[in-house]
């Protein structure tokens, strides 16, 4: 005989669970079967009195076994030439839904199942036996187990309203005998039973399994004729589906986990998972998108904000309805990065030996592609035909100037940058065309790489991830997994940081990404603190990107079509949308809203500890402007108005590891000026005309 390995799985399997970072509940992890693992007690007595009542009526009394079915399906199988029917117990389909049998049986295989399913009732309650069954049956409509069920046919009825919206209310504890009766006339026959779509046979089932639990005593008459009254629900059916606060997000940590664990452990394998989310900055970041994009066929935005320290993953948005669009922008979008490409190819620059001072030619330019004898050129054009005869490279970053950075990523090398940009967080290949040089990559990038990339200009030139992070050294979206059965850790995650670039050069170059936002594209991304970030604006308008950071926090915004390159010429105001525009207010309210959320937590965090210190004879504490604290003198010298009555709580916006204080470019230029060849050494061939991006 088998053993009862699978059985014994099923029996202990128990959904995992996924909270953010500050303990809230975003939801459970189910599969693709979307199976909702609850225990006896959240089943509805009716709902168990159904299903004995129609399936195994002797359940409490027999011994797992229905000799007389066997006996029957042993002759119609042996005699009558016919595959064994019937004769199953309520242990026996466990026993089969474990062993994942499928169709009609032999005899032989039905005894192999019986008698297994004798063994498993003498280990096993019946409480266990049922409730394990209940959890794993087919319903219908993609239903599986008595929760799913519920949720898919009654979790809309006005009568359930908010069940199963979160994992404390389960549906099934709510069912009623007239739609516990139709749930468990379902399992025999799950199409020919289906309530929607052969409703007239589904009632008379139900009522069948109505009889019989009137018959077994189950109901008194007085409930039975109500019950039998009641009509079918009509209304639409609520199909089974992940419900977890921030879904984007948790599909993402989702597919991690499977990767990790298993999909058998991820999904029953009782798991607790604290992940890096913070339902605040998420929420800040739903809003900040909804004030600028509600227009439901107008662009969408993305945003992924990272924890510059930690490499944690704050907030995600993928997209405006995850029900109606369960594609996620932020981890699978692949978007032109237009200009927003630039700081790689400065970075690249500064390792060769080049200055944000050095001198460029701001003009028009044709370059030959490499390897097509003259054939194929790449036309460089500013945005809006925009010369100004020389620049900076720092100033051409400010300013997005296309033709300095086309022909200092040609001098420099596609290969090399390309090279530099995965290494610190793009994991989608990076082409080496010469319009990469602008942004023109072969394939696009996510919001989520991009914010993962850049965080390594604010960490002074390391990129961090760590070891439950993502695929490819990625972001990271959990701290730690424990077992909810004893609270014991199954995988913690340990930070790891990589040097990419010099705290030197990285600095050099954070700098010049802050005149971007001071006085350069991204003027409506300021806020009143530190900021350094770039814009990107692909051809036609397609994509707008900003991404930028603070101290704290890296954030990637995308705005576009999801679904094309649909231009977005007029869909600022009648404007075009670029980076600075939608995508910088955007930013812009989510680091405001973010600073808000902060200066909150602080000032409840300053109450509990003054609240301990006063039951301690402890003067209060009082925060400064700094974001430090002290005391408040008990006997002043001499009295003085109580200046700091109103305790400050606003926290710093000075970044905790500054960038050097330098001139801005303009400021630095050089009397003479350096011209650097008119062609470069790219190796691969790009396209012949370059987009005009910002």
């Amino acid at each position: 005989l088998p053993s009862l390995t699978a059985a014994q799985q099923l029996r202990h399997a128990q959904n995992s669970v996924l909270y953010d970072d500050h303990g809230n509940k975003l939801g459970i992890l189910t599969s693709n079967e979307n199976r909702i693992l609850i225990p006896y007690t959240d089943i509805a007595p009716s709902m168990r009195y159904a299903v004995i009542a129609i399936e195994d009526k002797r359940f409490f009394n027999n011994s797992g076994v229905d000799l007389r079915g066997i006996a029957r399906a042993f002759v119609q199988d042996l005699v009558q030439q016919r595959s064994a029917q019937g004769g199953s117990t309520i242990a026996q389909q466990f026993v089969k839904n474990a062993l994942q049998a499928q169709g009609n049986r032999t005899v032989f295989q039905k005894l192999r199942e019986a008698a297994l399913a004798y063994h498993l009732t003498r280990k096993w309650s019946k409480e266990d036996i049922l409730t394990n069954y209940l959890n794993s049956i087919y319903f219908g409509n993609g239903a599986y187990g008595v929760e799913s069920a519920a949720r898919t046919y009654f979790g809309r009825d006005p009568n359930h309203n908010g069940c199963g919206e979160t994992v404390d209310r389960p549906c099934a504890k709510e069912l009623q005998p007239w739609e516990s009766a139709l749930l468990a006339g379902i399992i025999a026959s799950p199409s020919a039973y289906d309530p929607v779509a052969h409703p007239v046979a589904a009632k008379a089932r139900r009522d069948l399994v109505l009889k019989n639990m009137l018959d077994q005593g189950r109901l008194t008459p007085a409930l039975y004729q109500n019950a039998i009254q009641q009509p079918l629900w009509s209304g639409a059916l609520d199909p089974p589906r992940v419900r977890t606060l921030a879904p984007y997000f948790t599909t993402w940590v989702r597919q991690q986990l499977i990767d990790k664990f298993g999909p058998e452990k991820a999904f029953e394998g009782g798991l607790k998972i604290k992940t890096t989310l913070d339902l605040d900055l998420q929420n800040a970041a739903e809003a900040a998108i909804s004030k600028y994009l509600s227009y439901p066929g107008g662009p969408t935005a993305s945003l992924v904000a990272i924890d510059n320290k930690t490499g944690y993953v704050r907030a995600m948005v993928g997209g405006r309805d995850y029900t109606q669009q369960p594609f996620n922008l932020a981890t699978q979008g692949s978007r032109q990065p237009g200009s927003s490409f630039k700081p790689f190819i400065l970075a690249q620059a500064l390792r060769e030996g080049a200055s944000v001072n050095d001198i460029w030619p701001s003009r028009q330019r044709d370059f030959i592609v490499p390897g097509t004898k003259g054939k194929e050129h790449f036309v460089v054009n500013n945005f809006e035909g925009t010369y100004v005869g020389a620049r900076s490279l720092g100033q051409a970053l400010t300013y997005s100037d296309n033709s300095v950075f086309a022909a200092a990523g040609i001098k420099y090398g596609t290969k090399k940058i390309a090279k530099l940009a995965e290494r610190m967080g793009i994991r989608t290949p990076v082409s080496h065309n010469l319009a990469m040089t602008l942004g023109g990559l072969k394939q696009g990038v996510s919001p989520l790489d991009m914010a993962h990339a850049y965080e390594t200009f604010a960490t002074r030139g390391s990129r961090i991830t760590g070891s439950l992070g993502a695929n490819d050294d990625g972001p990271v979206g959990i701290q730690w997994v424990k077992r909810i059965k004893d609270d014991r850790y199954v995988k913690k995650n340990e930070r790891k940081s990589t040097r990419i670039l010099s705290p030197k050069l990285a600095d050099q170059e954070v700098a010049v990404m802050q005149t971007v936002v001071s006085q350069g594209t991204a003027k409506r991304a300021a806020y009143g603190g530190f900021a350094a970030g770039k814009t990107g604006t692909t051809e036609n308008y397609g994509d707008a990107w900003f991404i930028g950071f603070t101290d704290k926090m890296t954030i990637a915004v995308w705005v576009g079509y999801p679904d094309s390159n649909k231009s977005m010429e007029h869909d600022f105001g009648g404007a075009p949308v670029e980076g600075g525009t939608y995508p910088a207010e955007i930013w812009h309210d989510f680091v405001v809203a973010s600073l808000d959320i902060q200066k909150q937590r602080d000032a409840e965090r300053l109450a509990r500890v003054n609240e301990r210190r006063a039951k301690k004879g402890l003067p209060p504490l009082v925060q400064q402007s700094d974001g430090t604290t002290t005391t408040v003198p008990t006997t002043p010298a001499t009295p003085v108005a109580p200046s700091t009555s109103t305790p400050s709580t606003t926290p710093s916006t000075t970044p905790t590891t500054p960038a050097p204080q330098q001139q801005t470019p303009q400021q630095q230029q050089p009397q003479q000026q350096q011209t650097p060849p008119s062609s470069g050494g790219g190796t691969t061939g790009g396209g012949t005309a370059a987009p005009p991006p910002t």
